[in-house]
C-alpha cells in the first residue's frame, strides 16, 4: 500500500478519521497529501466532495468481487460525500484495453442497453439508492463529436499512451492494437472533466485511466481529482483474481443457500482478506475477532459470521440465518426444506439414469463417476452399486453436499 507523506498542517480528528477510512484495504490512494487536503476543505466549507466510479456494463451480473470497490464507495458515502455511479454506456462500445492482450470485441448497443438496466439495481444492494447520483456517460461522449474528439486526442501523446502496459506489451508481441483502443483511456479521463470529480475509485488494473483522469482535468484547467485504487479479489481457489471464467466467483444475485456456502468454503487465511474488503465491520472489530481466533477460538465462528454479514446485504437477515441452518442441516446430513420435487415414469429405473433424468447428473457416464466417488445418497444411504435399480416410490436423492431432489418414481 502507498503511504506518502500526509500534508503537515495539522488534521483535525474528523479528517484523520475520513483518511482512516479512505486508506482502509487501499492498494494506493495518490496523491495522499492532495486528499488530506481536500477532505479538510470539505470539512471546513460543509461542501461534499465528487467521488466517481465508473462500470461499463460489459455483462448483465456482477459478482462480489466488484464490490470492493463499491464497499469502499458506500465507506465514503456514509462520510458525507457524494458518489457517482457512472454508467459507461459510451465507452463500452470502444471496450476497456486494460489488461488485455488482444482487441476487445465491441458489443451492441442493445446489449449494452441490457446490461446497463440491471448493473444500478445490483449495486443498490452495497450503495445507497437516496444519496447516489447516476450518470452515463454517452451524456457528453455524444456530444463530443468529431471536433471535440480530436481537441481531445490532442491532449496526449501516443509516446506517453505507450508508456501503459498492456500496450507496451502488445506491441513488442507483435499483436494487433487498434487505434480507437487509444481514445478508451481519453474518454475515461474526460469523465472526470465532465463530472468535475474529486476522487476517482478503480480497481489495480485501472490506475492508467484513472491517472488519465488527473491529466485531462489539469489540461481543462480543472484541480486534479485524487485516484484511489483497490485490490482485486482473491476468488474461492485462494489463487487467481474472482472472475466468472475462472469459476471461482459468488455472483450476488446466487441464492442465499449457495453465497452463504461458497464463504464458508474460502481458507482460513483468505477470510481475513475478504474481513478487511467485503466487511462493514470496523477495523478494530475485525482486529479483535483475529486476535480471538489466534487465542483458540475456531476460525469457522469469524467465517460463518463473515458469511452471515455478505448473504444478509445481498439477500435479508432471515435468508441469512436460514441459509446458516440449511448448511448445518447438509452438514449433519440433513435434507434440506426446499428440495426439489421431481416425478419420473419407468420403474424400475437404474440409478444412472435417475440422476440424468433428475437433473442431479449432466449424463450417466458422470453418474457413474459420482457413484464410484461416494457421492451419492438415496434416502441418506450412500449408494455403491452402479446397477442398482429403484422400484416404483418416492426417494430422497442427494449428489454430493448441495444437490438434492426428492424423486417420485412411477
Amino acid at each position: 500500500m502507498n503511504q506518502s507523506a500526509v500534508t503537515t498542517s495539522p488534521l483535525s480528528d474528523g479528517v484523520r478519521k475520513a483518511l482512516e477510512v479512505s486508506l482502509r484495504g487501499v492498494e494506493e490512494l495518490l496523491p495522499q497529501d492532495e486528499w488530506a487536503k481536500k477532505l479538510a476543505r470539505s470539512e471546513s466549507t460543509g461542501k461534499p466532495l465528487r467521488i466517481k466510479l465508473g462500470l461499463d456494463p460489459t455483462a448483465p451480473d456482477i459478482h462480489i468481487g466488484h464490490t470492493v470497490v463499491l464497499n469502499k464507495m458506500r465507506q465514503l458515502q456514509d462520510l458525507g460525500h457524494q458518489v457517482i455511479f457512472l454508467i459507461g454506456d459510451f465507452t463500452t462500445l470502444i471496450g476497456d484495453p486494460s489488461g488485455r492482450n488482444s482487441t476487445r470485441p465491441p458489443l451492441t448497443p442493445e446489449q449494452i442497453k441490457f446490461n446497463a438496466e440491471t448493473y444500478y439495481t445490483q449495486a443498490a444492494k452495497v450503495l445507497d439508492p437516496a444519496r447516489t447520483e447516476i450518470r452515463y456517460n454517452s451524456e457528453w461522449c455524444d456530444a463530443l463529436g468529431a471536433r471535440g474528439m480530436i481537441q481531445l486526442s490532442a491532449k496526449y501523446t501516443v509516446a506517453r499512451m505507450m508508456e501503459r502496459n498492456d500496450f507496451h506489451q502488445r506491441f513488442t508481441d507483435g499483436s494487433s492494437i487498434s487505434l480507437h483502443e487509444f481514445l478508451y483511456p481519453l474518454l475515461q479521463g474526460y469523465d472526470s472533466v465532465a463530472l468535475k470529480s474529486d476522487l476517482e475509485l478503480g480497481g489495480t488494473d485501472q490506475k492508467f485511466n484513472l491517472l488519465m483522469g488527473r491529466h485531462l482535468q489539469q489540461e481543462y484547467g480543472q484541480e486534479p481529482q485524487c485516484v484511489l485504487t483497490m485490490p482485486l479479489l482473491v476468488g474461492l481457489d485462494g489463487v487467481d483474481k474472482m472472475s466468472k471464467s475462472k469459476n471461482n466467483y459468488i455472483g450476488i444475485t446466487e441464492d442465499a443457500n449457495t453465497m452463504f456456502a461458497k464463504v464458508l468454503s474460502i481458507s482460513d487465511t483468505l477470510m481475513w482478506d475478504w474481513y478487511t474488503l467485503l466487511s462493514f465491520k470496523s477495523l478494530d472489530e475485525i482486529a479483535a475477532l483475529k486476535a480471538e481466533v489466534a487465542g483458540g477460538r475456531n476460525p469457522k465462528d469469524a467465517k460463518v459470521a463473515l458469511a452471515k454479514e455478505i448473504t444478509a446485504r445481498f439477500h435479508s437477515a432471515a435468508a441469512a440465518d436460514a441459509a446458516e441452518q440449511d448448511f448445518i442441516n447438509r452438514s449433519k446430513g440433513g435434507v434440506p426444506d426446499d428440495i426439489p420435487d421431481v416425478a419420473l415414469s419407468g420403474a424400475p429405473l437404474g440409478i444412472g439414469a435417475l440422476l440424468k433424468q433428475a437433473n442431479l447428473a449432466p449424463s450417466t457416464s458422470e453418474a457413474n463417476r459420482l457413484i464410484d466417488g461416494g457421492g451419492v445418497r438415496v434416502d441418506g444411504g450412500v449408494v455403491s452399486d452402479k446397477g442398482l435399480k429403484l422400484e416404483a416410490g418416492t426417494y430422497v436423492v442427494q449428489v454430493g453436499k448441495r444437490k438434492f431432489a426428492r424423486v417420485t418414481l412411477g
